[in-house]
């Protein structure tokens, strides 16, 4: 549903409510603070939930925390549908913020799920996909708030709550899947469970290779517990791992395809579109996410890294979405050059400071980092200099 129809049925809302509680209209200035707001809060929710989700994950497992999530999705869903008979906007605010909180949670938890369930060989392909759903899922939004489908005034409340669906049917599928195996084993130290979700992931094949890169790590982490971010910001061993997060999920943002999807219609109307087909072209729009904390990190900084980087996401969006309009009123379409500004430093960055992650596994990664900025008095959750000289042999091997 485009901001401009979304805005209208709101406002016909806060009006009409307003009207039947205190007998007076809106001014136009107070219509839009609000609408901001409830705009806005969804962030302010995703920032939340992205805070908590590392910790939620960490001591209640990936599955689990995916299941608990799909609830506040659906409380939020029965409040956005409720809204409209309600006559309460308050209800669409509250539900925006429960969005939030269940987007957050969500992009952290289920990055890390799908990467730790994937075999090695699988595992960027399996990171794409994230990517590719939440693009697809951008798609199903605009597509059901098209005026054919949702985006009316009588279905408009089925159009905000149409997440609950979704999370109704997350609720229905994911107790069939097993939970994460590297959590079972580096967490919880329950090497069978490990084993019988490998079984029931990547089938009955022999599978001793992906086991014993696990046992080595989690050999190599006995006695470490999951560090908190603080930690991670002062740990000098995964310093470079930490600023490769940085640069990249700053990119991701300000790359510029987040302000073509924020501002889709703003942005095709600019080009010469006509207004009557806006709404059609804005399907073509996708947004993009990423699970290389997953791949960078070990586990006990792994849930740590993934809230570092969801918080530049919902800080960079909110950021976005708060400059981009100022920076189009003085560049005008001369704006996209700092857009190419910021690819063009990531690019080199990540050239020269990041190693191949494909078909590695994270302890030989962390090598590759180690050999390419060395620090002296190495030592990383106390792997000693003989275990690191062994992954480093191997890494040298496999190139």
């Amino acid at each position: 549903m485009s901001g401009a129809l979304k805005l209208l049925f709101i406002k016909n809302l806060v009006n009409t409510t307003c009207l039947q509680r205190y007998g007076k209209s809106l001014e136009p200035w107070e219509v839009t603070l609000i609408w901001s707001f409830v705009v806005s809060i969804f962030s302010i929710g995703g920032l939340l939930g992205t805070l908590c989700a590392g910790r939620l994950t960490a001591a209640y497992g990936r599955k689990r925390c995916l299941l608990l999530n799909n609830v506040v999705a659906v409380v939020a869903s029965v409040m956005m549908l409720l809204s409209k008979i309600a006559m309460s906007f308050e209800m669409i605010m509250v539900a925006r913020l429960l969005y939030g909180v269940n987007a957050g949670v969500a992009v952290v938890v289920h990055a890390i799920y799908l990467v730790e369930c994937a075999p090695k060989r699988l595992r960027g392909m399996v990171g794409v996909s994230v990517s590719t759903f939440v693009s697809l899922g951008i798609f199903t939004g605009q597509l059901l708030g098209l005026s054919e489908l949702l985006g009316t005034e009588e279905l408009w409340p089925w159009l905000l709550g149409f997440s609950g669906a979704t999370a109704l049917l997350q609720l229905a599928t994911l107790p069939l899947l097993p939970e994460s195996p590297r959590y079972l084993l580096l967490d919880r130290g329950d090497r069978q469970g490990c084993e019988n979700a490998i079984r029931r992931l990547w089938g009955n094949k022999d599978h001793s290779a992906e086991l014993e890169d696990m046992l080595a790590e989690h050999n190599s982490m006995k006695g470490v517990r999951s560090h908190s971010v603080l930690e991670l910001i002062l740990d000098q061993a995964v310093r470079w791992q930490l600023l490769t997060i940085l640069v990249t999920f700053t990119t991701l943002q300000f790359c510029g395809i987040n302000a073509v999807y924020l501002y889709s219609f703003e942005v095709f109307s600019t080009a010469g579109i006509p207004t009557h087909q806006l709404r059609h072209v804005a399907l073509g729009t996708a947004g993009v996410t990423a699970p290389l904390p997953g791949e960078i990190f070990n586990q006990s900084f792994k849930s740590a890294a993934f809230t570092v980087a969801c918080t530049i996401n919902w800080l960079g969006l909110f950021l976005l979405g708060l400059l981009f309009p100022l920076i189009v009123e003085h560049l005008d379409y001369f704006c996209f050059l700092i857009f190419f500004l910021f690819c063009l430093l990531s690019g080199v960055f990540v050239w020269y400071n990041v190693p191949e992650t494909k078909n590695r596994t994270i302890m030989e990664i962390n090598a590759q980092f180690r050999m390419m900025h060395p620090i002296r008095g190495f030592s990383e959750d106390g792997i000693t200099s003989t275990e690191f000289n062994h992954v480093k042999a191997c890494t040298d091997t496999k190139l």
